[in-house]
């Protein structure tokens, strides 16, 4: 498994990573602690050492599932996780203030049966508290060893360039990941999102690149969602997808499939693992056989024109100002 460098700092994570989002029992999957260990075992045998969850998962039944399963082997292990959702009832029990962080993350340490948490991200921004107090309370986080680096999630470009400012001027923890949502049907990532993280080295750590499972092979044009799937409860969480933008990418996906032999899941991967800025990329698998496909989008690589016939049958016209700087490339560059 190959390892990259996160961010702008020297630590390193496996180019896969795995969500363990269908821990417990909800519209993702119903993994149980037995089924949580095994997966866990197939992933680390397999060099695919970071895990990715959050309190709000199945209310921290996933991040007690993921404890349970790395007990006696922390050491063998990345975990990444997140906080700032709402966890509770009450008006403290949500956001990125000093009070509910604090709160947030020593209930999941003890959740997680562990003395620290390798990458804790703000699964989302909070426009209601200073960035100073949210960067100043993970900064008092890192010092006492709870937290050994900090990342963001689901950021637009101007929180995350505001946060990376105020880390400079004060000299706190500097963000070094975004966890982002990014797939051969979901490019915004690229408009806006990959240049910073280009510029100011922030890696993305990428969660549903198969976009929300339209991209596993069950989807074809012509045909409908089979009768017995997710796909009819995930889809309702996910952005909406033009069905002729779908239906074009699979119709490729496919061609590419019948010339390399891969799955098309191994195809959508390879090809959000070979773009700019990419550092992770989280699978999911509610099985060992879902997560042995996933694991064999490593160890290869898309052809030059293999990628480019991706790109333009994914490629759309992006919103305002990022089609209006497209006439201006001898000067803006786009990264890909």
């Amino acid at each position: 498994m190959e390892n990259r460098l996160l961010g702008g700092c020297g630590f390193k994570v496996p180019a896969l990573s795995f969500g363990t989002g269908t821990f417990g029992d909800n519209h993702w999957g119903n993994t149980d602690e037995s089924e949580a260990r095994r997966l866990l075992d197939i992933c680390i045998e397999a060099g695919v050492t970071m895990f990715d969850s959050a309190d709000v998962y199945n209310g921290g039944l996933s991040e007690r599932i993921l404890g349970s399963a790395i007990a006696g082997r922390r050491d063998q292990v990345i975990i990444s996780t997140k906080g700032a959702d709402r966890s509770g009832t009450g008006p403290n029990d949500v956001g990125a203030s000093r009070f509910h962080l604090i709160r947030a993350v020593e209930a999941q340490l003890k959740r997680l049966g562990t003395d620290y948490i390798d990458l804790y991200q703000l699964h989302n921004f909070d426009a209601l508290t200073p960035v100073e107090e949210t960067l100043g309370v993970l900064d008092d986080l890192v010092k006492a060893g709870k937290i050994r680096y900090v990342g963001v999630s689901n950021f637009s470009g101007w929180h995350l360039a505001s946060s990376l400012a105020v880390s400079e001027k004060y000299g706190l923890p500097r963000y070094v990941a975004h966890q982002a949502y990014y797939s051969l049907i979901g490019r915004e990532y690229e408009w806006e999102l990959m240049p910073l993280g280009l510029r100011h080295q922030v890696s993305a750590i990428v969660w549903s690149p198969l976009g929300w499972g339209r991209l596993t092979g069950r989807i074809r044009r012509g045909q409908p969602i089979p009768a017995v799937s997710r796909l009819h409860e995930t889809a309702r969480f996910g952005p909406p997808v033009d069905d002729e933008l779908m239906y074009r990418v699979i119709d490729v996906m496919d061609a590419i499939s019948a010339e390399t032999g891969k799955t098309l899941p191994q195809i959508a991967l390879n090809w959000v693992l070979q773009r700019p800025t990419v550092a992770s990329v989280i699978i999911g698998a509610r099985n060992e056989a879902q997560l042995r496909d996933n694991l064999g989008a490593v160890g290869w690589m898309l052809t030059d024109d293999q990628k480019r016939r991706l790109d333009e049958a994914s490629a759309v016209t992006p919103i305002y100002p990022y089609w209006h700087q497209r006439g201006t490339a001898e000067r803006n560059p786009s990264p890909v």
